[in-house]
């Protein structure tokens, strides 16, 4: 079991804002895909290689999101990521997205589901798949409000 979480780096960009000046919110899930894409090319499973090989998908079925402090243009920020919950043909990814003090400024939670062929729900995940999954499982712990 890992003693950390994956680590994904960004910085805000002027064009993540809004008209504030601070991280649209929408754009918080676009930054967690990238987060995601990376974690899953560590783990050997690149998204790109699963789409164009077509053999499994694993469309998202639940997104959600928490704003803790405001992101600006400018910010680094890094995004911390970590499975939350293994199913068998399903599971769970937390982010936790952080400044530079480590004071966390959103978090968010993305669910997947096996596709196979597009069209039906698979039976389980690969063996290889969830060995990689099962490596970085840790539990998300909330701070203190």
């Amino acid at each position: 079991m890992p003693t950390s979480p994956f680590q994904y780096a960004l910085r805000i960009r002027l064009h993540d804002t809004d008209s504030a000046g601070r991280l649209f919110f929408a754009h918080l899930f676009r930054h967690a895909q990238d987060a995601l894409e990376a974690f899953m090319e560590h783990i050997g499973y690149p998204i790109d290689a699963m789409l164009r090989d077509g053999d499994i998908l694993l469309p998202l079925t639940h997104a959600e999101a928490d704003y803790r402090r405001p992101m600006r243009h400018g910010d680094r920020i890094r995004v911390e990521v970590r499975v939350e919950d293994l199913r068998r043909r399903s599971f769970a990814i937390g982010y936790r997205f952080l400044n530079e003090a480590g004071e966390e400024m959103a978090t968010a939670k993305t669910i997947h589901v096996l596709v196979i062929d597009e069209t039906q729900v698979g039976e389980s995940l690969p063996e290889a798949l969830r060995a990689g999954l099962a490596n970085h499982v840790m539990a998300h712990t909330q701070p203190p409000e």
